[in-house]
């Protein structure tokens, strides 16, 4: 930056100001992982399985560069999608998980569904003709007669565990019964575990968890994939079981015994996968919204006391989660952006290495819109969640705000010492359409250039940017998000401009994606100018430090003076082939 330049520029959300060293990202000494410069490199250009040949090359590298997916049983379908997500840039998979359930039992010993129905998929699990829960009930009666299982919790997944998932070996073991294998624990219901395994000195309660595994492993098989395609996989941790009365909020009553189920599971993963690169940390999918009464919900307790046991047992491997925010103005939990920096901050001191807030753009919780744009009629797709309103009366504050305020505190966070991303999750949907995408719900397909849209909103305050979620809402309609992607890939994305000097000259610095021999277009009331980069600006191509992946940075000289004071002005990138980017970004000067 000239010395000397007065600052008359703000960031590009509402007002352009010159960057200040308090403008820019936090360069954090974080060692969290940042899958945009750690993810491994693919082993191999191409490699061949029993499911076929995959390329393991990038085709279409797009600015979202993280996806959700589900469990699949077909363990081709993992290739299949691994190598869709890898060939439009992604480089980091998110596992959907199970939850920690509670369950009541028959007189007989086996385990119920939450309606009181025979859960047919622990009924095959038996012991000596004794069903798994009566068989652990008998053994540890045998150990002190008084002792009894006072509490029965089931939790289901498509892994397979070593023995590192058992702490006493003694009372807890496998059970293969058909084409499953369970695991059976037993534990103390305070969430503690006994290094000594003595259950006979004392009568005293044990809860059991009866997982359901199965014989091949998917992490190993994912781990495996993200090694070939040079990705990270972040595996979803056990999900808390649900407040009765408050399903949003974690209960109390079972924390302890998820803790022990987290450990078990950690140990696991710790003594086989540790030192795995693929392996880019874990995920909690419990879902909290972000407001500023979030530090009372006890969901926190289960992200601090996992957080506590991933230090101990992944050697500094982050937790990810994923809260969701409401703008909505209408409703009585709509939060502002500043209430929502504040669940970031309640967030950011439980341990959890990445916060990726959802930018709720694809449930109609927030609005895609510029501060000139408040008085505009809302975007007709989210007429179904706000009625026909214009934005300033739908919404607080647009995405943008949001992960603005969230950069701020982050900012706060990191400097207090902190380990704490923030990168934002766009949702790949619309609330509604009229042939929805999953097979539960009416959530519907969205387009290129709406998500497009929510990655400029997203703009520089965040680290990387990822989607929920690749199946089915990147590969339903026709034609799918994936083709469009495929097919629009090269058009730029600006992000974000701020008005800038080099030498002697006045002009303007964008950033964003597919900037190479581009032309930035700057328009106002006075008229437009066609700026060539490469002719008469520079470009910078480097990766930047605290910004996504595939991010680079254009200036050219633009006189600030001919645009009225306070003026709102337009700028876009097109690239070489003609393609402008679809959101235009709105800022403005003030003097």
């Amino acid at each position: 930056m000239a010395a000397g330049l007065a600052i008359l520029a703000v960031v590009a959300t509402v007002i352009i100001v010159l960057p200040s060293s308090s403008d820019k990202p936090p360069t954090a000494a974080s060692q969290t992982p940042k899958a945009a410069h750690t993810a491994p490199t693919p082993k191999v250009t191409k490699f061949t399985d029993p499911c076929g040949t995959f390329e393991t090359k990038e085709r279409a590298p797009y600015a979202v560069t993280g996806y959700w997916i589900m469990p699949k049983s077909n363990p081709c379908t993992w290739r299949t999608q691994l190598k869709e997500i890898h060939d439009v840039g992604g480089d980091t998979i998110i596992r959907i998980g199970y939850g920690l359930q509670f369950r009541t039992v028959s007189e007989s010993g086996e385990i119920l569904t939450r309606d009181g129905e025979l859960d047919s998929l622990y009924k095959a699990c038996e012991e000596d003709g004794l069903t798994c829960r009566d068989a652990a009930e008998r053994d540890l009666r045998e150990a002190n007669q008084g002792n009894r299982i006072g509490r029965t919790y089931v939790y289901r997944t498509d892994e397979s565990f070593s023995p590192g998932l058992f702490r006493c070996p003694q009372m807890e073991h496998p059970i293969k019964a058909g084409n499953r294998i369970y695991y059976r624990l037993i534990t103390q219901p305070d969430g503690s575990d006994d290094a000594t395994c003595d259950f006979s000195s004392r009568a005293t309660a044990y809860d059991m968890i009866l997982v359901a595994g199965s014989p091949k492993d998917s992490l190993k098989e994912l781990l495996d994939l993200g090694d070939q395609f040079g990705m990270q996989i972040f595996p979803a941790l056990p999900l808390a079981p649900r407040d009765p009365k408050m399903e949003t909020r974690a209960n109390k009553k079972h924390l302890g015994t998820l803790t022990t189920l987290t450990r078990r599971i950690l140990q696991d993963y710790g003594a086989r996968f540790a030192d795995r690169k693929s392996l880019g940390g874990v995920y909690q999918p419990f879902e909290v919204q972000m407001a500023d009464t979030l530090a009372t919900n006890p969901t926190l307790e289960v992200y601090a006391d996992q957080h506590t046991i991933v230090e101990q047992e992944l050697g500094g491997k982050p937790i990810l989660i994923s809260p969701y925010m409401d703008a909505r103005k209408r409703v009585p939990f709509g939060q502002t952006p500043s209430q929502v920096a504040e669940a970031f901050k309640a967030l950011a001191k439980t341990g959890v290495g990445i916060i990726a807030p959802q930018d709720s753009r694809g449930t109609g919780k927030v609005g895609l819109f510029w501060p000139d744009q408040r008085d505009d009629e809302v975007d007709e797709r989210l007429r179904p969640v706000v009625g026909e309103s214009t934005y300033a009366t739908a919404y607080h504050g647009s995405t943008r705000d949001y992960y603005r305020e969230m950069s701020v505190a982050r900012e706060e966070m990191v400097k207090a010492g902190y380990q704490v991303d923030l990168w934002a999750n766009v949702e790949a949907f619309e609330p509604s359409g009229k042939e929805p995408c999953a097979a539960q719900g009416t959530r519907g397909k969205t387009d290129k250039k709406r998500l497009d849209a929510a990655v400029t909103m997203a703009g520089r305050y965040v680290q990387k940017v990822v989607s929920y979620m690749w199946s089915d809402f990147m590969t339903c309609g026709s034609p799918s998000l994936e083709k469009e992607i495929i097919t629009d890939w090269r058009r730029p994305i600006a992000v974000d401009a701020i008005r800038r000097g080099r030498d002697i000259q006045d002009g303007v610095e964008v950033r964003g994606y597919n900037f190479k021999d581009s032309t930035v277009t700057i328009t106002w009331s006075g008229g437009t100018k066609d700026l060539v980069v490469s002719a008469v600006g520079w470009l910078d191509e480097q990766p930047i430090e605290e910004l996504p992946e595939g991010m680079s940075t254009a200036w050219v000289p633009f006189d600030w003076t001919q645009v009225p004071a306070g003026e709102w002005v337009k700028i876009t990138v097109k690239g070489p082939a003609g393609q402008v980017s679809t959101e235009p970004l709105h800022v403005r000067i003030v003097t």
